[in-house]
């Protein structure tokens, strides 16, 4: 239902924009309470969510088996600090390992704390295992690439939003085309200690690679003896229609980064998964985080994990994936110029020349959708893996009117 008459939005819109650093341009919606795949504002308006917190809410808003650990673990312990081993860490970490085919898990937080986690541990096997002389470890990423917000991670970034005046820059990385197999053979070096790529760009506008990409990346740092690092922060966790998203390439990388819908919209978890041989190069009090791997965390995570381990939301995902992505395609020519993406994750670009990707962001919301925009006409949608197929049709059928009328 749509409101006409709202009267408690624009006071806490301009409450938001008075105290509060403006490092977001938000859409003017003030979200109150959700639930499944819903949100409703202040107001009482309520919105489909085609965003889910940028993949945090893979499993919809408070889901029940989600929200019940929680409220069971906050009667119990909430946080210990990693200091002392509590009752809840070794089955996440076992869960999560067994997850992803790995040998060891190291929680961290938030995504871009799993990103530091795993170059510094890239470095660290590369001066201990491999022989790297001293502070010369090099990393290769990928141009349009997001991996986070620190002044490690803007300094290998290519988006001006993120980097500029935030000098001087961590030197140690190189930036080559994304999908490009050969630029990154040929940049690859005696010094060269790991490849750290998103399998699918995200804040680029979805962009997938070329078939045999990533197949290829890791017969090429197997033959280099360089690590695969990916980040499935955005990707993994059944968003793409599998597991991980270099599950469709049947690619196993040496470090998995993960985050956003880890945490099952509740709490931030992150993670970094991978080799005995990798993580373990690091020693007591090299690394580490006071609430990473917490009590209230590894409660809810657990469940995040046991919910992955039965498949049904890969199988969700991938099914209407299917159906977003066949609705969307029916639309190139008729406002939208093209579609990328996997599973419940779709980039799309609208015609520049009939409004910008924040206009059909504006117009959504109005519909009742909520979207969001990236690099000029681009827009995300990424919906709870716990949506409808007459919610897939909803969103579809909101976009093509809004396409229609500008």
């Amino acid at each position: 239902m749509i409101v006409d008459d709202l009267t408690l939005t624009p006071k806490a819109l301009a409450d938001a924009e008075r105290w509060t650093a403006h490092n977001y341009h938000p859409l003017p919606v003030v979200v109150a309470e959700a639930e499944g795949a819903w949100v409703t504002d202040v107001d009482g308006r309520r919105y489909l969510d085609c965003l889910a917190g940028y993949s945090a809410l893979n499993f919809g808003h408070r889901h029940p088996t989600l929200i019940a650990a929680a409220h069971a673990q906050l009667d119990r312990l909430t946080l210990t600090s990693r200091a002392f081993v509590h009752d809840q860490f070794a089955a996440f970490c076992k869960g999560l390992a067994e997850l992803c085919h790995a040998d060891l898990v190291l929680p961290m937080n938030t995504g871009a704390e799993a990103v530091e986690t795993a170059i510094k541990v890239s470095r660290a096997w590369g001066y201990r295992v491999k022989g790297v002389p001293a502070g010369r470890a090099h990393i290769i990423v990928a141009d349009g690439n997001f991996h986070g917000r620190t002044t490690t991670i803007v300094s290998f970034s290519t988006d001006p939003d993120a980097r500029d005046d935030f000098g001087p820059y961590t030197p140690g990385f190189t930036v080559v085309p994304y999908g490009d197999l050969a630029a990154m053979a040929a940049a690859i070096t005696d010094d060269t200690v790991a490849v750290l790529i998103e399998p699918i760009q995200g804040e680029a506008g979805v962009l997938v690679p070329p078939p045999g990409y990533l197949a290829g990346l890791r017969t090429l740092c197997t033959e280099r003896n360089v690590l695969f690092v990916a980040d499935e922060i955005q990707s993994g966790l059944g968003r793409t229609g599998t597991t991980f998203a270099v599950d469709h390439e049947g690619v196993r990388p040496d470090l998995y980064l993960l985050g956003k819908a880890l945490g099952g919209g509740i709490v931030p978890v992150s993670a970094v998964a991978g080799r005995a041989d990798v993580l373990g190069v690091l020693r007591p009090g090299e690394h580490g985080s006071t609430f990473g791997g917490n009590p209230l965390a590894c409660a809810v995570a657990t469940e995040v994990v046991a919910l992955l381990a039965t498949g049904e939301f890969q199988r969700r995902s991938a099914t209407l994936g299917a159906r977003l992505h066949a609705g969307l395609n029916a639309l190139i020519g008729n406002g939208v110029i093209a579609v990328r993406g996997r599973g419940l994750w779709a980039g799309v670009d609208i015609d520049p020349a009939l409004m910008t990707g924040r206009r059909a962001c504006e117009l959504l919301l109005e519909q009742g959708i909520l979207a969001k925009d990236t690099h000029g006409s681009t827009i995300r949608l990424a919906p709870p893996l716990t949506v409808t197929e007459d919610e897939i049709d909803f969103a579809l059928g909101r976009l093509a009117a809004i396409l229609s009328s500008p």
